[in-house]
């Protein structure tokens, strides 16, 4: 069983910062990319920054400048630091990982999701 656990994620003021945090756990052979993913009322999910093991980054148009996604191997992690928050980030915001497990079988995985609320 394989599982992916966010944190960090709750409310501030516009122009402040959040750190999201995501541990995958169970039985992992490897991970390939890892993201992040978010979802508003009334809209689409959609990518907001991913990250490959060798650690090419790619992002939204939206959040560049303002997002940095980065992931620990060794502990199986991805975070994403966000700063100069603005209303408009307001979304459920999910962890996404592309991986073997130790039967080599591949999953594309999800976290539960955390809420992350940008007042103005």
């Amino acid at each position: 069983q394989v599982q992916l656990v966010e944190s960090g994620g709750g409310l501030v003021q516009t122009g402040g910062s959040l750190r999201l945090s995501c541990a995958a756990s169970g039985s992992i052979f490897s991970i390939n990319d890892m993201a992040w993913y978010r979802q508003a009322p009334g809209k689409q999910r959609e990518l907001v920054a991913s990250v490959t093991d060798n650690g090419y980054s790619n992002y939204a148009d939206s959040v560049k400048g303002r997002f940095t996604i980065s992931r620990d191997n060794a502990r199986k992690m991805v975070s994403l630091q966000m700063n100069s928050l603005v209303p408009e980030d307001t979304a459920v915001y999910y962890c996404y990982a592309d991986l073997f497990t130790m039967s080599y079988r591949n999953l594309n995985t999800w976290g539960q999701g955390t809420q992350v609320t940008v007042s103005s």
